[in-house]
């Protein structure tokens, strides 16, 4: 063990080797690349993915790349196949074959069987000259001129080099798709990222009641309605719901200020006219951007020119969107 090592230096020099290796690919897109990529558009099968050790890991990556944009596609352990799992590859699939060396074992039994079949096989390798290279029907390039590793052993750069490459080949599939935000979403309906591509505003006002005043109504009774609602405004409306104004907690301070005889006051002598709304159709995540470049917490939610409720900064908290 030598812990006067520069921990810092090493660092360095493994991101640096592996971002040089990652840069270098871009010199391997060739030909085959985009023969591959218009072979797995027009695939009637999906994508199966395998590889044994560290390719297996990586490959597993890919998959949930592939089916998260919209290219169906699914792991296959290189050991297992070649002990039963051989018979989940149909007729229609096409086989990426992941694979530093190209020359294990385990590759050599399974290309022959793959081949046997009648499966299209994709090799990834950083090896061109490699059994899986010659005998695949496509190969993607992912030579490295070194691991990070000192001792050129442990898988570093060459697994870097082989998620780069089938992050390349998935964007690739996605463009060609015209793979679109609202396509993600339905891929992606949990969590935050998921309700940013598909919760609508509609689906949020429905938690609030609607606080709305007409324009005669008196300053006491707006209050009432503002407390009430517990929303922190009120709309104003006319006798068709039609959006007049809005006046909000901070309306009311500053009224409270200038003026000692609030006696008279009605919604229309404090209301802000033509205040930031939104469309009840829009994506709440909308919401929260006009929120945000206005410095507001509460928006009017509008369908036409009626108020249809209201969307509170709380409502983006609770679902999650901020």
């Amino acid at each position: 063990m030598n812990i006067t090592k520069n921990i810092k230096q090493i660092a360095k020099a493994v991101l640096i080797n592996e971002a040089k290796a990652v840069e270098n690919l871009a010199n391997y897109i060739d030909n085959d690349f985009e023969a591959c990529v218009r072979e797995i558009i027009q695939c009637k099968g999906r994508v199966v993915l395998t590889g044994i050790g560290k390719s297996a890991i990586i490959a597993n990556k890919i998959v949930a790349t592939m089916n998260s944009t919209g290219t169906p596609a699914v792991f296959m352990h290189a050991a297992d196949a070649i002990h039963g799992d051989l018979g989940m590859i149909q007729s229609h699939d096409m086989v990426i074959c992941l694979s530093k060396s190209g020359n294990t074992p385990e590759i050599k039994v399974l290309v022959p069987l793959l081949k046997r079949r009648g499966s299209k096989l994709v090799a990834l390798v950083s090896n061109k000259s490699s059994y899986l290279a010659e005998h695949a029907d496509y190969v993607l390039n992912a030579t490295i001129a070194e691991e990070a590793c000192p001792n050129n052993l442990a898988p570093t750069t060459s697994t870097t080099a082989h998620l780069a490459m089938g992050d390349a080949l998935a964007i690739c599939l996605l463009e060609l798709r015209d793979f679109s935000s609202e396509d993600f979403a339905q891929y992606h309906p949990g969590g935050a990222l998921g309700k940013q591509l598909y919760l609508k505003v509609e689906d949020v006002i429905s938690n609030n009641q609607l606080p709305k005043v007409k324009p005669d109504t008196l300053l006491r009774d707006v209050i009432i309605e503002i407390s009430s609602k517990r929303l922190g405004a009120t709309a104003v409306v006319d006798d068709a719901s039609n959006l007049l104004g809005i006046i909000t907690d901070g309306d009311l301070r500053r009224m409270l200020q200038k003026e000692s005889n609030i006696t008279l006051i009605k919604a229309a002598d404090i209301m802000t006219r033509a205040p930031k709304t939104i469309d009840k159709n829009e994506f709440a995540v909308k919401a929260l951007q006009v929120m945000q470049e206005n410095s507001i917490s509460q928006l009017v939610v509008v369908q036409g020119t009626q108020v249809a409720g209201f969307i509170h900064l709380h409502d983006l908290l609770k679902e999650g969107i901020v």
